[in-house]
C-alpha cells in the first residue's frame, strides 16, 4: 500500500470547484453582481433583502440605486458580517443578526409583509470567513476545526467530530457531501480520536486523505468531507428550505427572488422548490386538477445564469455559480 503524505502536494494546482466558489483563490468580489442587478429589476423607492449579507458586495450596489425613501433589509447569521454591516450606517439600512430562516418573522414585524420587491440568497461560505484560518473552514489553513457561521453557537465541527457515532458521520458525510467513501472515512475518524482529539483542519484533512483510497486529479480528497461537516454544523440546507417557503409570503406580486448556488445539493433543493411554485402544487403527475384549482405562484425569469469568461478570469470563486431567478405573480 502506497504511503500518503499530506502537505502542500496534495492541493492540485487548479483548485476544486467548491474551493473556488469560496474564495480561496483571489480577494473577496461579490459572485455574479451585474447580474444580480441586472434581474433584481430594482426601483429607487422599493424594499429589498440581502439575506446573506457576506461583507455587502451586493447590497452595497443595490443601495446606490435607491433613493431616500427605499430600504434593504440585511440578514446575517456571522457576527463579523454583522460589524460590516453596521459600519455603512446608512438610514436605508435595516439589519438583523441570525439565520435566514427567521426571514418571515422579521418582515412581519417590521410591516412589509407582501411588500418587498426583490431577495437575494447568495448561498455557502464567504471568503472572510474561508480565508480566516481560525473559522476552520478550509482545509488551506490550518486553525481550530470550527466551521460555525455563527461563531455564537455551541455545535462546532469538533465537537461534533469527536462525538458523534460512526454510523452518523457515515451518514452526514454521504447525504451532505456525497462522499462515495463515507463509511471508510467515518471508520479513520473514530480510530484517530481514539488516540487524540481531532482538533484542526489540518489533522482532520490528513485522517481524510489517508482514507480516501481514490483521489480526484482536480480535487482535494478533504473536499467533499468539509463540505458535508459545514453544511451539517450550519444546519444550511434545512435552513434554505424553510426560507424558500418563507419568500413567497413576503415578496409583493412582481417582487422576484434570486438564489446563488455553488453546489448540486442547494440547486437540487431551489429547482424542487421552483418546480413545486410554477406547479402549482405537489401533485402526482396522474392526478387530474382543474386550473383554476391550481396555486401558481411563481414564473421563472430567463434560463440558469452563469459566470461569464470575462468574469471568470477576474474571480475564479463565480465558476460554480449558478444564479435563478423568479417572480411571484400571486
Amino acid at each position: 500500500m502506497r504511503k500518503r503524505i499530506f502537505g502542500p502536494r496534495l492541493c492540485p494546482r487548479e483548485p476544486s470547484l467548491d474551493e473556488t466558489r469560496e474564495g480561496t483563490y483571489g480577494c473577496h468580489k461579490p459572485v455574479l453582481l451585474a447580474e444580480v442587478i441586472e434581474n433584481l429589476a430594482i426601483t429607487p423607492q422599493g424594499v429589498y433583502v440581502d439575506a446573506t449579507f457576506g461583507r455587502g458586495g451586493h447590497t452595497i450596489e443595490i443601495i446606490k440605486r435607491l433613493n431616500q425613501s427605499g430600504k434593504i433589509l440585511i440578514i446575517d447569521k456571522d457576527p463579523e458580517a454583522i460589524k460590516a454591516a453596521e459600519e455603512l450606517a446608512d438610514a436605508r439600512i435595516i439589519i438583523r443578526k441570525g439565520t435566514f430562516a427567521q426571514l418571515f418573522n422579521w418582515v412581519d414585524e417590521l410591516g412589509l409583509k407582501n411588500k418587498i420587491n426583490g431577495i437575494l440568497l447568495d448561498l455557502g461560505v464567504s471568503s472572510p470567513q474561508l480565508d480566516t484560518a481560525e473559522r476552520g473552514f478550509s482545509f488551506l489553513h490550518d486553525g481550530p476545526l470550527d466551521m460555525r457561521m455563527d461563531t455564537t453557537q455551541k455545535l462546532s465541527a469538533a465537537t461534533w467530530i469527536n462525538h458523534a457515532p460512526e454510523a452518523e458521520i457515515a451518514t452526514v458525510l454521504k447525504e451532505y457531501g456525497e462522499e462515495k467513501f463515507s463509511r471508510r472515512i467515518a471508520r479513520a475518524i473514530v480510530a484517530a480520536r481514539k488516540v487524540a482529539p481531532i482538533l484542526t483542519t489540518a489533522k482532520l484533512a490528513e485522517i481524510v486523505s489517508n482514507a480516501n483510497p481514490r483521489w480526484e486529479k482536480t480535487k482535494h480528497p478533504a473536499t467533499r468531507t468539509f463540505q458535508a461537516l459545514r453544511i451539517f454544523v450550519n444546519n444550511e440546507l434545512a435552513e434554505l428550505k424553510a426560507c424558500l417557503e418563507q419568500c413567497l409570503e413576503i415578496l409583493a406580486v412582481g417582487g422576484r427572488l434570486l438564489v446563488i448556488t455553488f453546489h448540486s445539493l442547494e440547486d437540487r433543493i431551489v429547482k424542487e422548490f421552483m418546480r413545486k411554485a410554477m406547479r402549482g402544487g405537489d401533485f402526482p403527475d396522474d392526478l387530474p386538477v382543474l386550473h383554476e384549482k391550481l396555486q401558481i405562484r411563481i414564473k421563472q425569469i430567463g434560463r440558469a445564469i452563469r459566470a461569464s469568461n470575462e468574469e471568470l478570469k477576474q474571480n475564479q470563486r463565480a465558476r460554480s455559480a449558478t444564479l435563478r431567478v423568479m417572480e411571484k405573480i400571486k
